[in-house]
């Protein structure tokens, strides 16, 4: 995966509440392959009227919402089903980031194995950032290590489990988390070896082992 240590992109506001998995990616699109692009499904039933006409105001539907790489949505972000797919579809538009008072257990943890940040903020600092935006994209800096976020002169803080901050800003997924400690697994590797030396035995090839 891509590290991130800062992200200096535009933001699409985002001001709904509880945007479920469904709701980022309904389970009619899940049947295509990922190979098709799962951006172009995302929020679909928002962006588009029963027609399938974009509807106009929507937030994604603005002419500068495909540079976009974060989003800024209310509590809840991602909750509903396990599907991975509803990652694919944000991550696959383009986004880099979801800033969100709250979001899915399972979402989250999609997020992060996928390079998408789930940064958590308090909900009247994702107000305040909702209304920096107002309702077009606007130009936010995240900064992974300090865990700040800026647009202008506003200044607020985030939180993220210090196991999935190390694995974006290394751009790690969970074997190379276990890899960092690939010295101290040799180290209790060779002692056990030696504290218990009949696990070494080394059978020939072919050869069958009777049991009595």
């Amino acid at each position: 995966m891509e590290p991130i240590k800062t992200l200096d992109a535009l933001a699409c506001p985002l001001p709904r509440a509880n945007v479920d998995t469904d709701q980022l990616i309904p389970a009619r699109f899940m049947k295509e392959p990922r190979s098709v692009g799962y951006g172009q499904f995302l929020l679909h039933d928002l962006r588009h009227d029963e027609s399938g006409r974009p509807i106009e105001g929507f937030i994604l539907n603005h002419p500068e919402a495909a540079q976009a790489k974060t989003l800024v949505a209310r509590r809840n972000f991602g909750a509903g089903s396990s599907r991975e797919a509803a990652v694919y579809a944000l991550v696959d538009y383009g986004f880099r980031c979801v800033i969100a008072p709250s979001f899915g257990d399972i979402f989250a943890s999609n997020s992060v194995n996928n390079g998408l940040l789930p940064a958590t903020v308090s909900e009247e600092d994702a107000e305040t950032l909702l209304a920096a935006l107002g309702e077009a994209p606007g130009s936010l800096h995240i900064d992974l290590e300090a865990q700040r976020i800026s647009v202008g002169d506003l200044s607020v803080a985030f939180s993220i489990a210090s196991t999935w901050r190390t694995k974006l800003l290394n751009g790690w997924d969970d074997i190379d988390m276990t890899r960092q400690h690939a010295r101290a697994i040799q180290r209790f590797a060779d002692e056990y070896s030696r504290q218990h030396p009949w696990l070494n035995v080394t059978v020939p090839a072919g050869k069958i082992i009777s049991r009595g």
